[in-house]
Parts: structure tokens; sequence; C-alpha cells
């Protein structure tokens, strides 16, 4: 059964991947409390430092759980890795939120059983990892089923505080390369 708790929710994603961000959030509703950040409320030419700092203390703070929205390039982005880095990171300011990712129908493991370990951002794919037990990766709803959402988002609210993050992995330094760099994908 879903809960009828109100959370803020920091949504992580890949630009490409926008129209699901939006959808998202207006099918959600009054059910989250948005703390994303949107385009131009980070100055691109800020330092890596700063830029995290901004990310953690202005945007994800006072989030209890982040939802990675996974494209098909999403594995690949600097910032969604340090998002969910940012997360996982329990600070006197701030606490640790919760984590899940939703496969959208744009992801090549969309319609398998499994997903591939290396097509999911590996700060999440490590959380997710049976060993570790912080994360669950779940597919986008069709159709769409608000309740199955919000169950999954109140799941990962209150696992965080039951099992341990995995934040052992150097963030990246930029972003990686891949089939969307490469204009493989349109």
């Amino acid at each position: 059964m879903a809960s009828t708790t109100r959370h803020k929710v920091f949504v992580s994603f890949h630009e490409r991947d926008r129209k699901y961000r939006q959808f998202f959030a207006r099918n959600m509703g009054s059910d989250f409390v948005d703390r994303s950040v949107k385009p131009g409320d980070i100055d691109p030419k800020l330092k890596v430092d700063t830029t995290r700092t901004k990310i953690r203390d202005d945007f994800i703070a006072e989030a209890t759980v982040t939802v990675v929205l996974i494209g098909i390039c999403t594995w690949q982005r600097k910032h969604v890795d340090w998002e969910i880095g940012s997360s996982l990171r329990k600070t006197q300011k701030n606490p640790r939120c919760g984590l899940i990712g939703i496969l959208l129908p744009t992801h090549p493991n969309y319609r398998t059983r499994k997903y591939q370990p290396s097509l999911i951002p590996p700060r999440l794919a490590d959380n997710a990892d049976p060993d570790c037990a912080y994360a669950d990766i779940y597919k986008w709803p069709d159709p769409w089923h608000t309740d199955s959402v919000r169950g999954w988002i109140h799941q990962a609210f209150e696992r965080r505080y039951v099992n341990i993050p995995d934040n052992s992995r150097r963030s990246f330094r930029k972003n990686r390369t891949g089939p969307c760099e490469m204009g493989w994908i349109d």
C-alpha cells in the first residue's frame, strides 16, 4: 500500500529526458515537493567543487529521496553522478536521501527482464547491487500509476536508515564518452 506522506524529492536526469521529468512532476502533483535543478539555476562556469556544494546545499538540501530517471545517456553525465553522490552523503546540514532509479522507455533495457549495470549511472548501480541493497531500480510505469511510484519513493525513504549506501566510487571529473556524445543517438 502506498504512503500518504509527502516527500521532498530531488529528480536527477539527463537533459534529453526532460519530457519524462516534466511528466513525472506533473503527474505526481502534490504528492511530492520538487527540489530539482532547473535550466539556468547553476552557472556552468563555476568550479567543480562550488557546483557540487551548490547542488547539495541549494537543491538536494531538505530532500528525502532522489529519483534518477534513467535514459540511454544518463550513465555518462557527471552532474547525475554528482547529484547521486551528494544525495548519499550525510552532512551536518542535510540528512542522506533515499535513492531509486526509474528506467525510461528510451533506455535499451526497458523491455528486458534485467538491466545492464554498465548502462546505469555507476554510483546508482553500486547501490542497487544486492550486496548493498540501498537503492532499487524500477521501470517507468506504462500505463502510469502514481500510487506505485509513490510507494517506491516511500520505500526508498524508509530504507535510507536501514541500509548503508556505497558512495566509495570516485566522482566523475567530466562526462563519460558514449553513444550520445559520439553522435550515434539523436
